[in-house]
């Protein structure tokens, strides 16, 4: 029977009803009830007799707000983003290595890059694919579920699992059978004042929480800011746009690619004249036959299902620009009447548009899914993570809905063979995690039409040392290179499906960048695997940054700094840009240049709106003086 109680109260009771070892489930993302989780990690901190586990991923925190200038700019912003959300205190402790000796935290998937240093949070990764996750969580001995959850005043004895039904409603069914077998196991709830009640799937009965938190939670969702998109990732999402098919379906993933690739599918609807201009001077006439074959340019006259794990921004934006619009159906007759054009008017207003497992985004996001109609809103049917992230189970039906699906996931290295790198550095520690990645490569494979596209940026730079992200070899890899399908750089489309590896080489030396063809080309003839005679096609001789910068001067409507709208104001905008200006210029090639720019910096009265945000507009001391030239300096050079 499901109590109402207090945090504490809530602490008391899992404490009384639970054995010593407490294994704890979390949702991953925005679905933790926080301050619930950090009472009960606190309460058992102060009993060595017990123990905690914690089964999670993607606990989230604020950013580090680092030192000088960057501290200055992040310090007001995060205030106002985040507001009172309330930190996990068994993060800051990871952070650390500072976790109590009775607690671990194990988890499948980490805030991007933010756990490298950590030995606890390394130590104790899981590698697990997403859709697995529920089996494995269960299978360590699961016997507490705590999720924040959504409430309708006009559906009083139901709540929504809202932003993370994924994991949840695939363990309720094993959670069911094990409480047969006669397993005390418990599952808490919190509203959270501000999480979109989403219907469909995430709706569930009141009485199967046992505990229900009577505090409504109140205090800030976290959020994650639209960051700027470069001309590069601009790039990276022009060429996969090309290969998405109207009618089709669509899987992207967070992150400024994943925004990129949806303004340029935007662009392709709202202003094809212009996307096609550009497609033309930008010469994507070389993969014209894969682009005819597997995906198109003109706008989407039947519009696009999305069928993703995380339900992003993006998706949301194309719903809107009615790209995404294209309904699926609960039943293999009614799928099969769709896909033949015969379902009749009163049954295609019930079909869905979205299958998501989970969300997190900006602020906007958020507002914006509150703010729609209940019809509009049920389009969008939050979901189980096996139904989105597997084949297997209804599988009849999941092929009528993802016809001509396009899977797109994001890698950091490429190697000339084929084999795709998100996840991992060569040292073995984790960045982030599988995540779903193999689960969509893999449909990419499986279904009729289907392909898997790995986006990347070809090069990158880090301490003033730029580098090829195709490389001849790694030692670790996401996805295999017998599972090798598409990979798109800024520079193009490499079609590896099928091809013998010289012919895989070639295509992506084809879509590196120049500075290191000769190189990549050199490795791959010494290993055998290039003809000693290979000659590069002068076609693609010419991948460089400098003549992408051309291109996109001559249509810079469509690179639009922030396409899905931006939590910075004008003045941070600006200043954002010049702090990444200045970064790239702290490197011993440029030290001269910078030095000069500082000297040359304009008057402070030209920027006095910037300065007043950087309170430098009356420097303290020599170091504040610095800050204030370097910044007028970055300023002038992204400015004017």
């Amino acid at each position: 029977m499901m109590q109402s109680v207090s945090i504490e109260q809530a602490v008391d009771d899992v404490l009384a009803r639970l054995p010593a070892h407490i294994h704890l489930g979390m949702p991953l993302g925005l679905g933790k009830p926080n301050r619930f989780v950090n009472a009960l990690y606190r309460r058992i901190a102060q009993l060595p007799e017990r123990q905690l586990t914690v089964y999670t991923a993607l606990s989230l925190g604020r950013p580090a707000l680092g030192d000088g200038l960057q501290r200055r700019f992040l310090e007001p912003f995060i205030e106002r983003v985040f507001g009172d959300y309330p930190e996990l205190d068994y993060l800051a402790d990871l952070h650390r290595d500072r976790l109590p000796p009775n607690i671990h935290i194990e988890q499948f998937f980490m805030q991007p890059g933010s756990l490298l240093h950590s030995e606890s949070a390394q130590q104790d990764y899981v590698c697990s694919n997403y859709s697995h996750a529920a089996r494995d969580i269960n299978a360590a001995g699961l016997n507490l579920v705590a999720q924040l959850v959504a409430h309708d005043p006009l559906q009083p004895e139901r709540l929504s699992l809202s932003c993370n039904p994924d994991i949840t409603l695939d363990l309720l069914p094993m959670i069911a059978k094990r409480r047969a077998a006669g397993d005390t196991i418990l599952l808490l709830g919190q509203v959270h004042r501000d999480l979109p009640y989403m219907p469909g799937d995430a709706q569930v009965e009141r009485g199967i929480f046992d505990l229900l938190i009577d505090e409504q939670e109140t205090r800030t969702l976290f959020s994650t800011p639209n960051m700027p998109v470069g001309l590069q990732d601009h790039f990276i999402g022009l060429h996969a746009s090309t290969l998405v098919r109207d009618g089709g379906t669509l899987q992207i993933g967070i992150g400024a690619m994943g925004d990129a690739l949806t303004a340029a599918l935007l662009a392709r609807q709202a202003d094809n004249d212009g996307y096609r201009a550009l497609l033309t001077d930008l010469d994507v006439h070389q993969w014209a036959p894969l682009i005819s074959r597997e995906g198109g340019v003109a706008p989407f006259a039947k519009g696009l299902y999305g069928c993703s794990e995380m339900f992003v921004n993006g998706l949301l934006a194309l719903s809107d620009a009615g790209i995404v619009r294209r309904k699926v159906y609960p039943s293999v007759e009614l799928q099969q009447q769709a896909n033949a054009g015969t379902l009749d008017e009163a049954a295609r207003q019930d079909g869905v548009s979205v299958h998501g497992g989970f969300f997190l985004g900006p602020r906007s996001f958020y507002q914006r899914l509150r703010d729609l109609p209940h019809a509009k809103l049920a389009e969008f049917n939050m979901t189980a993570i096996s139904y989105i992230n597997e084949l297997y189970g209804q599988e009849a039906l999941k092929r009528l809905q993802r016809l001509d699906a396009r899977f797109i996931n994001s890698a950091f290295t490429v190697t000339l063979m084929g084999a795709g790198v998100a996840d991992q550095l060569e040292d073995g520690r984790v960045l982030s995690g599988v995540g779903g990645q193999y689960n969509f490569v893999v449909q990419g494979h499986a279904l009729e039409g289907a392909r898997s596209i790995l986006i990347l940026r070809s090069w990158r730079e880090s301490g003033g040392d730029v580098s090829s992200n195709i490389v001849w070899a790694y030692g670790h890899c996401t996805i295999p290179r017998h599972l090798r399908d598409i990979v798109v750089t800024e520079y193009g489309i490499a079609d590896l499906r099928g091809k013998t590896d010289a012919k895989v080489i070639e295509a992506l030396l084809n879509i590196s960048d120049s500075r290191f063809q000769p190189g990549l080309i050199e490795q791959a003839q010494k290993a055998g695997k290039l003809a000693k005679d290979f000659a590069l096609d002068p076609r693609f001789a010419d991948n460089t940054p400098q003549r992408l910068q051309g291109i996109a001067a001559r249509h810079r409507p469509l690179f639009p700094e922030y396409p899905l709208g931006s939590d910075f104001t004008p003045q941070e905008r600006d200043i954002l840009r010049a702090l990444n200006w200045l970064k790239s210029k702290f490197k011993l090639s440029e030290i001269l240049e910078l030095g000069k720019a500082a000297l040359d910096a304009p008057e402070p009265s030209d920027y006095l709106a910037h300065l007043e945000r950087m309170k430098l507009t009356k420097p303290d001391g020599l170091k504040e003086e610095l800050y204030q030239r370097l910044l007028l300096a970055g300023l002038k050079a992204t400015t004017q």
